[in-house]
C-alpha cells in the first residue's frame, strides 16, 4: 500500500459514536462554511418526511465523482466517512490534485430511516442492543434499491424523492466514479466493485488489515455474486438478479423495488465501489481451515433453522394483521416485506440443497457465516416486528392477537439474543475509527487507481 494512503487514513479522528442525521447535517455545513473557496453547498432532493438533503460539491475539473452515505439507514459508518473525506479535500489542495476528480458528497441520503436507527448510534455496541433499535426499510423503500428499471417483463418506476436526487446526479454528473457507503454486522471487510479491476485487489484487501480489520473470507451475502478476489466481489445491478432468479426457476413474484445505483450508473460506464465494513469480528468468519464436515449438510442445518423462525414470525405478523391500526407505521412496512422474505429465503436454500456443485467440504468461516445468518436474522427482523407490536400498544391496540403475539415474539426474541450473547462473548467490537479509515483509503485508492500509472509519485 502506498504511503501516501497510509498517511491520508492516518487523518482519521477517533469517534466514540455514529452521528445521527441532523448532526451528520450541521457537520458539512460547518466544512462548508469553512472552506468556502473550495467547496459549493447545494441541495439535491427532499425526504418523504420533508427533510432538505444536501451535498457538497469539492474540487474543479471535468472528472466527476459521486459519494453518497446510509443508502441502507442502519449502516451509519458512511455519513463519518463522507464527513472526514469532505473536510479533507477542501483542507488539502495536494489530495485534490492527486486525486484530480470533482467530488460530489452527500453525508446522508434518508435521514428519515438513520432518525429511526438514532437509539443505538451511542451505543452500547452490543447486537442485541442493536437489534432492539434496529430499522430497515422494506426493499422497495429503500434508496439503494429503488432506481428505475426496465428489463423483459418487469417495470419500476416508483423511484423514492431520495432515489430521484440520485438519479438526477447521476444523469447531470455522468460519473466517472461513484461509492456508495456501506457496513455490514458482523464478520470481515469485504468490497463489490461493479467490474474487475484486478490492479487494485491487493491495496484494497491491505486496507483494512493495516487498521486491524480482517477481510471476510466467508460466504457472499448471495450465491449468485461472483467473487473476483479474497474480499472483493463484483457487484451485482438488477439484471444480473433476475437473471439468476429466472435461470433457477424462481418464483419471480417475489421481486419488489429497482436497480441498485451501480445497476442505474453503469448506463455511463461509472465504476461503483461498496465498502463494507462490519461493526464486531469473530475470529470463524475470517477462518478459512477445514469445519469438519460438509457444506451442504450446514445448507441443511442453515433451511431447518431459517424456515423454523420465519414460519414463527408469519405466524405471529398473521394473526395479528386483521387488528392493526398504525398502518402507516414504518416497521409494519418492513416487516411486510421481510418476513415473507424470510420464507422465499427458506425456499430458496432448499434449492441450493438439491445442486450437487454444493456436495463438498466446507470451511470454518463458510460455517460461521452460514449459521450467523440466521442468528442476524432473527435479531433483525424479530426485533422490527417486536417494534411493529409495541407501536400498537403505545397508540391504545390491545387487542387480543397484539397482546398475545406481543408476548410471544419478546420470549423468543430474549432467546435469540441470549443465543446472541453467547456468541458476542468471542467477539470484539471494532473501533469505529478503524471502520472509517478502511472506507476512505478504499475511496481514495480506488480514486487513484482511475487516474492509471503516475509519474509524479
Amino acid at each position: 500500500m502506498d504511503q501516501w494512503i497510509s498517511g491520508q487514513m492516518a487523518t482519521v479522528p477517533e469517534y466514540d459514536r455514529f452521528a445521527g442525521a441532523d448532526e451528520l447535517e450541521r457537520q458539512l455545513t460547518e466544512v462548508a462554511a469553512e472552506f468556502p473557496d473550495v467547496a459549493v453547498r447545494r441541495r439535491i432532493a427532499t425526504s418523504r418526511l420533508g427533510d432538505p438533503i444536501h451535498a457538497l460539491q469539492v474540487g474543479e475539473g471535468d472528472r466527476q465523482a459521486l459519494v453518497f452515505a446510509l443508502p441502507h439507514p442502519n449502516e451509519p459508518v458512511g455519513g463519518l466517512t463522507a464527513v472526514h473525506l469532505a473536510r479533507q479535500l477542501c483542507a488539502d489542495p495536494e489530495l485534490r490534485r492527486r486525486i484530480g476528480l470533482r467530488f460530489t458528497i452527500v453525508g446522508c441520503i434518508d435521514p428519515d430511516g438513520l432518525r429511526l436507527n438514532e437509539g443505538w448510534l451511542a451505543g452500547p455496541f452490543t447486537r442485541t442492543h442493536y437489534a432492539r433499535h434496529f430499522f430497515r426499510p422494506a426493499g422497495d423503500r429503500q434508496v439503494e434499491w429503488t432506481f428505475p428499471v426496465d428489463y423483459h417483463d418487469y417495470y419500476f418506476d416508483a423511484v423514492l424523492p431520495e432515489t430521484a436526487g440520485l438519479v438526477r446526479l447521476i444523469d447531470e454528473l455522468r460519473p466517472e466514479f461513484m461509492v456508495s457507503l456501506h457496513n455490514s454486522e458482523l464478520g470481515g471487510a469485504y468490497y463489490y466493485l461493479s467490474r474487475p479491476m484486478p490492479e487494485l485487489y491487493p491495496v484494497l484487501q491491505e486496507i483494512p488489515e493495516s487498521v486491524g480489520l480482517p477481510l471476510d473470507r466467508g460466504e457472499p451475502e448471495s450465491p449468485e455474486i461472483p467473487r473476483l478476489a479474497d474480499g472483493i466481489f463484483q457487484g451485482l445491478g438488477f439484471k444480473p438478479i433476475y437473471d439468476a432468479l429466472q435461470q433457477s426457476g424462481s418464483d419471480l413474484s417475489v421481486l419488489r423495488g429497482g436497480d441498485g445505483s451501480g445497476g442505474y450508473a453503469a448506463r455511463y460506464g461509472t465504476l461503483t465501489l461498496f465498502s463494507e465494513v462490519p461493526y464486531w469480528h469473530h475470529p470463524a468468519s475470517s477462518d478459512a481451515s477445514p469445519a469438519g464436515q460438509g457444506y451442504l449438510e450446514l445448507l441443511r442445518q442453515q433451511a431447518a433453522n431459517t424456515g423454523e423462525f420465519a414460519e414463527q414470525l408469519q405466524r405471529i405478523l398473521g394473526a395479528a394483521e386483521p387488528v392493526l391500526s398504525a398502518q402507516d407505521s414504518p416497521f409494519l412496512a418492513a416487516s411486510r416485506y421481510f418476513v415473507p422474505g424470510m420464507v422465499s429465503l427458506h425456499e430458496s436454500i432448499l434449492r441450493r440443497i438439491d445442486d450437487p456443485v454444493n456436495d463438498r467440504p466446507a470451511t470454518i468461516a463458510e460455517e460461521f457465516s452460514l449459521m450467523d445468518q440466521v442468528r442476524s436474522f432473527r435479531l433483525r427482523f424479530g426485533g422490527m416486528l417486536l417494534q411493529t407490536l409495541d407501536g400498537e400498544l403505545a397508540v391504545g391496540n390491545q387487542a387480543k392477537a397484539i397482546r398475545e403475539g406481543r408476548l410471544e415474539l419478546a420470549a423468543l426474541f430474549q432467546t435469540w439474543c441470549a443465543e446472541a450473547d453467547e456468541i458476542e462473548k468471542q467477539v470484539r467490537t471494532l473501533p469505529i475509527r478503524s471502520l472509517v479509515a478502511t472506507q476512505y483509503g478504499a475511496i481514495l485508492a480506488t480514486a487513484d487507481g482511475l487516474a492509471g500509472p503516475r509519474t509524479d509519485r
